[in-house]
């Protein structure tokens, strides 16, 4: 028996940050905490959200780049002083990730750890999670209508939070957001759209309404993502791009595979911060080659969609990495292969392992990062 939900409530659409109102009395949200980073503060986009509000409601911004358990306990501080009822997460997946921690531990006792789905934590997590409404401001990571939070413990180890219950209880998508993202940024996350749709396609779990909105959301964000690089005011373009992501989120529940099981525990190094986006469009292409032999039909569907006759999608999109100017190995992002057998150990306890189309080993993951090197 296969168990498929697709459980949240998503307002679409430019201009759509005007339900927030409505969205918050839905919820019976009537003391939010505000989620967000600096670097969105510095956008004047979070004036944008703050004056759609009707109160005044306090503000985490320290979010790091990779959310950890550290940052989570500050911003639950934040929500118990305020004594905030709700959560409103706006920015990319960062923020996102981090405001489903809040939200957690806000009605659930002890430790972070305790939750981990790699750790037996999934069915400790209850409906007694706090409100969230998610508001993204990039279209790539798709966590606003996704059950999981990536968060980096004190002891350096990035486990994923799964649950249906983390899954936010609104998401607002407003691509007026987006618009003038910048274009290495707007590469970085659309092509971790696009590795959510690739990925959870090529995943063996049977979830066919879910494999329909994975190719759905492959050939709109394939097709959208070089015109929202070229002209980042485009709305049509920033449109389908943040309906891509949007999908690429509702198809986590096929789960991901060996891009996403490196790039997690690629992103948990201490001595390095490094942009996930980033780190999947380097990674897309030698796992694609590595799946080959073992999604070869899904493969050519992908490529059918792409319009590809002459090439595979696996070269393609290292073209499509070197035209949005994107680095085309881990080496250039600081990655030394004396850190190999730490990201292997990793990557074979990260929960997207277990659905990746073909079997890995720690040596079959060193093989994978040595040609991405």
């Amino acid at each position: 028996m296969d168990i498929i939900n697709y459980l949240t409530t998503i307002k679409f659409g430019a201009g759509a940050l005007v339900a927030l109102p409505g969205a918050m009395q839905e919820l019976d949200i009537q003391r939010p905490l505000i989620v967000s980073d600096h670097g969105i503060a510095s956008t004047g986009l979070l004036d944008r959200l703050k004056s759609a509000l009707t109160m005044r409601a306090p503000t985490f911004l320290d979010v790091p780049t990779n959310p950890t358990e550290s940052a989570v306990k500050q911003a639950l501080s934040v929500y118990r002083e305020g004594k905030c009822d709700g959560v409103i997460a706006f920015g990319g997946g960062s923020p996102i990730d981090l405001a489903k921690g809040v939200a957690l531990l806000a009605t659930h006792d002890g430790d972070l750890e305790q939750y981990a789905a790699i750790l037996g934590g999934i069915p400790r997590i209850t409906s007694a999670v706090a409100p969230l409404i998610a508001i993204p401001t990039t279209a790539g990571t798709g966590s606003e209508v996704g059950r999981a939070a990536l968060i980096t413990l004190e002891d350096k180890r990035k486990l994923g939070f799964i649950s249906p219950h983390l899954i936010p209880k609104q998401a607002i998508c407003d691509p007026e957001l987006t618009l003038g993202l910048p274009p290495y940024l707007t590469a970085a996350t659309g092509l971790d759209a696009l590795s959510h749709c690739i990925e959870t396609y090529l995943s063996p779990r049977y979830n066919p309404p879910a494999e329909a909105i994975a190719v759905d959301g492959f050939a709109r964000i394939w097709k959208a993502l070089p015109q929202a690089f070229a002209d980042g005011n485009d709305l049509d373009a920033r449109t389908e791009l943040m309906m891509g992501a949007l999908q690429g989120g509702l198809t986590f529940q096929k789960g991901l595979g060996a891009v996403h099981a490196l790039s997690h525990a690629l992103g948990g190094l201490k001595s390095l911060k490094l942009h996930h986006g980033t780190l999947n469009a380097i990674l897309m292409p030698p796992v694609l080659r590595w799946n080959a032999e073992a999604a070869t039909a899904k493969i050519e569907r992908l490529e059918r969609e792409a319009g590809l006759r002459s090439t595979t999608l696996a070269d393609a999109l290292d073209r499509l990495n070197a035209n949005f100017g994107l680095p085309s190995t881990l080496s250039a992002l600081g990655v030394s292969r004396d850190m190999f057998n730490w990201i292997c150990e990793r990557a074979l306890a990260d929960h997207s392992h277990q659905t990746n189309p073909r079997a890995l080993t720690a040596a079959d993951y060193g093989a994978i990062l040595e040609s991405a090197m």
